[in-house]
């Protein structure tokens, strides 16, 4: 059985949460559960996008330094790696804010490389994903809980897609995006193939409505945990009020046996109906998952632009 833990927790502030993620991860015992002395840990958050600092639609970097802090207490060399749509990892994580506990903790940054990797589906048999995630020891998921217009809500699988390199994102888009259900299954097998050893979600303050961006924050007041990815996002989708078949993970983790009914999670601390919320806020209108050519060219030009042009002036 799967078992997720649920909290309430309000405050960014490093104490009171240093203390929410002990609480949070007690019922495993802490992190030294999944991180071993020596253990190479990558630490996954969202880094979306640099243009909206103020919307909440990243990773909180208390968050990413609390759990980096608590990796090394253990002996672990955690570093941060992610592949924003737009830009550097590093150019993204410096424009949230990410900087001074990049310097503090001597957080190593990394950019995503590709290698094509086989799995076990005839559907998938080669997914082309992040050197450094899957040679990691660890990998520790850590998404923000946000509405999304194409995929209804982005948690903790979507947060894997980020494992995909570069521009490749763009192009599964275009090339499984006419199908939401496909989509949803790639989705699945990248998450699968990743396999986070631990999930942690930002709930603290979310991002309702037209996400993954263009949605405003919202104080959620909570966080969750699990090693279980899949059943995670089920249970957080329960307690925001969202029907799980609106939201095409889910659906895809369901169909291939990866999740199944909320009654066979296990919650040793709260449960999503401890936790429900009755106003959340789903995008005004869904956008298609479908990129075509002409917008996966010019999403990858100024992806390009951006890493190498936009960014280098910012700093200069």
């Amino acid at each position: 059985m799967s078992s997720v833990s649920l909290i309430r927790a309000s405050s960014y502030e490093p104490s009171a949460l240093r203390q929410s993620l002990e609480a949070l991860l007690e019922p495993w015992g802490g992190v030294r559960r999944w991180v071993k002395p020596g253990d190479r840990v990558l630490l996954k958050p969202n880094l979306l996008t640099g243009s909206r600092p103020t919307k909440e639609c990243v990773t909180r970097p208390e968050l990413v330094a609390a759990v980096a802090r608590l990796v090394k207490e253990v002996g672990g060399q955690p570093f941060l790696g992610d592949s924003p749509a737009f830009g550097s990892a590093l150019g993204v994580a410096k424009a949230n804010g990410y900087l001074p506990l990049i310097r503090e903790l001597d957080l190593p940054v990394v950019e995503f490389h590709g290698r094509q990797y086989s799995t076990d589906t005839q559907e998938f048999d080669r997914l082309r994903l992040s050197r450094e995630a899957m040679e990691a020891d660890v990998v520790i998921n850590l998404p923000k809980v946000k509405s999304h217009t194409q995929l209804t809500m982005t948690l903790g699988v979507k947060n894997l897609f980020g494992c995909v390199p570069g521009k490749m994102k763009a192009w599964w888009h275009m090339e499984a995006g006419k199908d939401a259900d496909r989509f949803g299954r790639m989705l699945v097998e990248t998450a699968r193939a990743i396999a986070p050893e631990l999930t942690i979600i930002d709930g603290i303050i979310a991002h309702e409505g037209n996400g993954p961006s263009n949605g405003e924050p919202r104080l959620l007041g909570l966080l969750g945990a699990s090693e279980d990815v899949f059943a995670l996002d089920r249970a957080m989708v329960e307690l925001l009020g969202v029907q799980w078949d609106l939201v095409p993970t889910l659906v895809a983790a369901k169909s291939l046996g990866l999740c199944g009914e909320l009654e066979a999670i296990a919650f040793p601390l709260l449960h999503p109906d401890d936790l429900r919320v009755d106003d959340w806020r789903l995008p005004d209108t869904m956008t298609p998952i479908d990129f075509g050519l002409p917008r996966v060219i010019r999403s990858t030009f100024r992806h390009i632009y951006i890493k190498l042009i936009g960014e280098r002036k910012q700093a200069l």
